[in-house]
């Protein structure tokens, strides 16, 4: 695993003559250190270098227990930069990430930096892709970071800011795609569900989850509770929506992207995929290339 180096790459970058991949370490506004990569689109490679940074960037958002340099993760990149730049990076209490995991809270903090990131380089179209915690947080993300201006009370667009996750309007998502997220907090409806649920608010569970799945858990209860993902999805308004869900998942049924499809109305597409099980793992490269044509469509 390659190492981080803020003294190497900074979180605000400039484009390069030449560019290729640049592994850095982002400060999410919380100051929260967040380990991250950039990778140049593909397609096309012999291009000038100012196209390569000024197209859509896809920044790819992983479940609980990932990060930037698991299997998993490195393989939806490699597809996703067969047809757009990619930021991936690693969530708090992840990685080589500092903190320690909210599961699904804070976290919106460290996508919004990295979304941040990528219009630093000259992106200058920016989609979101979230699995599973992932996407909970990429709709949280959408609803909340939103391309116009706050008002003096606070709201961006109607929606009062949450008292941790203040919105900045220059972090903001061009589209969105969740695929396997959750509708609702606190799902103990599936044995994977009521098995996290242990991992998170039991002592003896987060030294599971610290030792075990590599994942440093924040001890504390939310206060307050985020925004549900379901409530997010109908704020979105005009910014498009893909949820993306297979039919056996063993996390959440399909309720939940039903759910969030309703919410979010007529921005929404819903795509049902049979046989499909959980997240980045579940989802093969054919999913992920359509994914990612989805995604460099305007």
């Amino acid at each position: 695993m390659s190492s981080v180096s803020e003294g190497r790459f900074r979180g605000s970058a400039v484009p390069l003559i030449t560019p290729g991949p640049l592994r850095t370490t982002l400060r999410a506004d919380d100051g929260v250190r967040i380990e991250a990569v950039y990778e140049p689109c593909t397609a096309g490679a012999g291009a000038v270098a100012e196209s390569s940074f000024d197209g859509t960037a896809i920044v790819l958002a992983h479940g609980f227990t990932g990060s930037v340099d698991r299997p998993a993760v490195r393989r939806a990149a490699g597809v996703f930069a067969g047809r757009a730049a990619v930021v991936t990076f690693s969530f708090r209490g992840h990685g080589r990430s500092g903190g320690r995991s909210t599961v699904g809270d804070r976290e919106v903090l460290d996508l919004a930096a990295a979304v941040a990131w990528a219009r630093s380089l000259g992106h200058r179209r920016v989609v979101t892709v979230g699995f599973s915690m992932g996407g909970s947080v990429v709709l949280r993300h959408g609803a909340l970071y939103a391309a116009r201006p706050a008002d003096d009370a606070g709201a961006v667009g109607g929606v009062e800011r949450e008292g941790r996750t203040g919105a900045r309007t220059e972090a903001h998502a061009d589209a969105v795609v969740a695929v396997s997220a959750p509708a609702r907090w606190y799902y103990r409806g599936t044995a994977p569900m009521r098995r996290l649920h242990w991992v998170v608010t039991r002592p003896l569970g987060r030294l599971v989850g610290r030792y075990g799945l590599h994942t440093r858990i924040d001890r504390d209860e939310w206060n307050p509770v985020p925004l549900a993902p379901v409530e997010a999805a109908g704020l979105f308004g005009p910014t498009p929506l893909l949820i993306v869900h297979g039919d056996r998942d063993p996390y959440f049924p399909l309720d939940h992207p039903r759910s969030l499809a309703d919410a979010a109305g007529d921005s929404a597409e819903l795509w049902l995929e049979r046989g499909m099980g959980h997240a980045e793992n579940a989802a093969d490269e054919t999913l992920l290339t359509r994914i990612a044509e989805w995604a460099v469509t305007p």
